[in-house]
């Protein structure tokens, strides 16, 4: 059996709903150079950035440049608390659909916290036993009656930050109904995905450099090639799961896309980045993007290139300020070869008096 096309159906899309982490984040900057210790106490700077999870990022930018009459549903969790107010409000303020995502009177809404040195190395801290946390099986079963209505016409997405029981119950259910799944998988979850056999359930699957590698069975040191990683990867892939399609971000060396039938590399938007966290999540959501408004695969590479390369211009993990017509001209501003005709007629298709 060849591979799905990469639009949920020829009519279009009615419905992406997405799974992953809802919450917010601080982040500081430590005083001095030398590595924290482990009693230590140490002075930092709070830094003046916005940080949010992945589902929120991923999102964000689906429902800011996807026709408004693409129903954009967020599902999981937050905390009956300050944070979890706060997150709702953002992400209704952006016209989403909140019926999925239910508040917790039990556990705190995810947050982390993240801390830079001075040459910008750092580390992260984030909550366990958050209400991201608590999203489980039974929850995905109560979707099914919006998964089943969707259908070939919708679009899940399933992403970290939320149990891996809950991303694999939602992504067979999705299965079940023929929605497209859309799916991206930390490093430290890899052996676990590959136990459970959970790539035979994701038609699009988003991976950073170091996520491919893992899944390839390859050590740090075969990294420092990015194009041998995305070869070595692909071929292992191709064995593992026959019907996945993937993507491959690696940074400043751009992206490597398998269609299913060829390996295309798609070249970096060069760009003086002020915030690069965000980056892969602004990707993914760019071949969502992609996939509601009927592009082909490779073609919503490059859109998702231009969506990542102006989202680093932002020193928050969401840049509020792309819409469709920022986006256009910011690449027209950068690389104005990047977005081809079908690209910009899909964007301008658009309901301009509802894109903010």
């Amino acid at each position: 059996m060849g591979p799905r096309p990469v639009s949920a159906a020829p009519g279009g899309v009615d419905l992406v709903l997405g799974t992953g982490g809802l919450g917010t984040g601080t982040l500081l900057a430590l005083v001095g150079s030398h590595t924290l210790g482990r009693e230590e106490s140490r002075a930092v700077r709070a830094l003046d950035q916005q940080d949010r999870c992945k589902a929120h990022i991923i999102l964000h930018y689906v429902r800011r440049l996807t026709d408004p009459a693409v129903v954009v549903m967020p599902f999981g969790r937050v905390g009956a608390d300050p944070d979890g107010e706060l997150v709702l409000r953002e992400l209704a303020a952006e016209g989403m659909d909140l019926s999925a995502v239910s508040t917790d009177p039990i556990h705190r809404t995810l947050t982390s916290v993240c801390f830079s040195y001075p040459d910008g190395t750092g580390g992260n801290l984030t909550l366990t036993d958050s209400a991201s946390d608590a999203v489980d099986v039974d929850d995905v079963e109560a979707l099914a009656p919006i998964l089943r209505g969707a259908g070939p016409r919708g679009i899940v997405l399933a992403a970290p930050e939320v149990p891996l029981d809950t991303r694999e119950a939602l992504l067979r259910q999705a299965g079940e109904h023929g929605l497209l799944r859309f799916a991206s998988f930390l490093s430290g979850e890899m052996a676990d995905v590959l136990a459970r056999g959970l790539l035979d359930l994701v038609d699009i699957l988003s991976v950073n450099l170091d996520e491919a590698a893992t899944l390839a069975g390859l050590t740090p040191d075969d990294q420092a090639d990015p194009a041998a990683v995305a070869q070595t990867a692909a071929g292992e892939l191709r064995l593992r799961a026959p019907r996945l399609r993937f993507c491959l971000t690696a940074g400043r060396h751009g992206s490597w896309l398998w269609d299913g039938t060829e390996l295309h590399h798609q070249s970096p938007l060069v760009v003086a980045p002020l915030n690069t966290a965000g980056a892969g999540d602004a990707h993914l959501a760019g071949l969502i993007v992609g996939a509601t408004a009927g592009l082909s695969l490779v073609e919503s590479n490059r859109l998702a290139t231009a969506i990542s390369a102006m989202s680093v211009l932002s020193a928050d993990t969401i840049h509020t300020g792309i819409d469709r017509a920022s986006l256009l001209a910011f690449v027209d501003a950068t690389a104005p070869a990047l977005l081809d005709t079908s690209i910009r007629e899909a964007l301008s298709a658009l309901d301009k008096e509802k894109i903010r």
